[in-house]
């Protein structure tokens, strides 16, 4: 927790072609070129904006809030830091979808997946979410791979297609993260059966 509240303190760096908006009710607005992002930002903090700087400063006038709001700047100055770099670069999230004849192709912002099951699953994507689906190695059927401008909108939608054939721990098949290691069971062996 410590760690976060230090950074809560440094500036953040407005990069060029960058726009803050500060609206009531504690919300954030920016844009930049991958598109616009708005948050509610956490409780006891307060924003300022000076030249190509943003500093986030705690607005607790109670003592005992003092820790709480320690805490919330360093939220808010992450929250703030991975906005702006979700507007300038943007993030990406990768999966890989192992398992004999499991496929995955991408239709617009749609995902279609035959993941071993007697039916496709259409997976639509949510506004800012795009995704590219390309063919894996030899243990990997196809690698997916997500970008957007929201990291926490991106984590989610990973989530979720994640949650649709999860990696079974026999065979390793179904959806992981890229680089994920599934824990391997050993399988029945067939030693003392009838005699």
């Amino acid at each position: 927790m410590g760690e976060v509240s230090r950074l809560g303190r440094k500036p953040v760096e407005i990069p060029q072609g960058v726009k803050i908006e500060l609206k009531e009710d504690g919300l954030i607005k920016v844009q930049g070129p991958k598109g616009v992002l708005e948050k509610k930002l956490p409780p006891l903090v307060r924003i300022k904006i000076e030249g190509t700087q943003l500093l986030v400063e705690k607005d607790a006038p109670q003592k005992k809030l003092q820790n709480k709001a320690k805490a919330f700047q360093g939220l808010a100055w992450a929250l703030i830091n991975n906005m702006i770099t979700g507007v300038t670069k943007g993030f990406t999230k990768s999966l890989d979808i192992v398992g004999l004849g499991y496929k995955a192709e991408v239709k617009g912002q749609e995902i279609v997946f035959s993941l071993g099951y007697s039916h496709p699953i259409n997976f639509p994507l949510p506004p800012g979410i795009t995704a590219k689906a390309e063919k894996g190695t030899e243990q990997v059927q196809v690698r997916l791979t997500l970008e957007g401008a929201d990291k926490e909108l991106l984590g989610q939608v990973a989530a979720n297609i994640k949650r649709l054939r999860p990696p079974e721990p026999y065979k390793g098949k179904g959806i992981r993260y890229t680089g994920e290691t599934i824990l391997r069971k050993a399988g029945k062996s067939g030693k003392g059966g009838k005699k």
